[in-house]
This record gives structure tokens, C-alpha cells and sequence, in this order.
């Protein structure tokens, strides 16, 4: 089995049809809201490339194969699958090296919750949240939901 990057769908079909965002009008870059912390006209997507950058959270990535893997925390293999670039050619598949366990899943839901619990209490004690601290807390809260339905699939 092997990555064929040409069967990758065109960045306009997989951003606005296969994910349902809306690319404003514009040339190379355009925007569009962000599925990482739902903020809205904050991510620049490179429309020949598939390249994305939020401008408030600061996800990022280089094609819509490091998208996918990234909003829907999925592996390489898994997001090339989902997007018809992984083909069958006799080869077999490469191991996946670090296996995103149910173990990997409490850490991580630890780290990010151990984080919201940092914000609360700050915000208890009357400290507002900066506008970082906010994306943060909400890229917090994309994460524990993206294991949440990765666990129940």
C-alpha cells in the first residue's frame, strides 16, 4: 500500500464540500472560520496547496492530509484513507509506529483539562482570561471533544 498524493481531492472540493466551510472570495489565500476553536473568518486556507493557518489559534498545517489529521486527530494512513489517496499496490502498509492508544487518550485528556481547571480558577478569583488564554482553552475543549468521538466510534 502506498500515499498518492494525486488522488488527493482539490483544496476548494475538500474544504468547502467534504468539511462544509465556506471560502470567502479572494486569489491564493482564503478565508474561512475555524473548525479548531469555531472561531469565525480566522483560518487562511492556501487553495492550491490545501495549506491552512488560523490566524487566532494558530493550528497550521502544509496540505488537507495534515488538516484532517489534525481536526479529526486521526493518523496519517487513517486521513489518507478518508480522502482516496491510499492506494493498494501489493505493497504492505507501513507500521504505525506509535499507535494512538486509550492510554495516550487519558493523558492528553488530563494535560488539556488540568488546563481548563487552571483557567477556571483564575477566572474565580476575578483574573480575566486574555484573548490567547481564550483560544487556548478553546483549542482545550476541541481536543477533549475530538477524543470523545474517536473513543465512541
Amino acid at each position: 500500500m502506498s500515499y498518492d498524493r494525486a488522488r488527493l481531492p482539490d483544496p476548494v472540493t475538500f474544504y468547502e464540500e467534504h468539511r462544509g466551510l465556506k471560502l470567502l472570495p479572494g486569489k491564493l489565500w482564503r478565508t474561512t472560520r475555524c473548525e479548531f476553536h469555531e472561531g469565525s473568518d480566522s483560518m487562511r486556507v492556501n487553495v492550491r496547496t490545501g495549506a491552512f493557518k488560523c490566524m487566532n489559534c494558530q493550528e497550521a498545517g502544509g496540505d488537507v492530509v495534515a488538516y484532517l489529521m489534525q481536526v479529526d486527530g486521526i493518523d496519517f494512513v487513517m486521513a489518507a484513507k478518508a480522502l482516496g489517496a491510499w492506494v493498494d499496490d501489493g505493497r504492505p502498509a507501513p507500521a504505525n509506529p506509535m499507535p494512538f492508544t486509550a492510554r495516550d487518550a487519558l493523558s492528553v485528556c488530563a494535560f488539556e483539562l488540568s488546563l481548563a481547571a487552571i483557567c477556571a480558577g483564575n477566572m474565580a478569583q476575578g483574573v480575566a482570561l486574555s484573548d490567547d488564554d481564550r483560544a487556548r482553552l478553546c483549542t482545550c475543549a476541541n481536543r477533549v471533544q475530538n477524543i470523545h468521538e474517536w473513543i465512541t466510534r
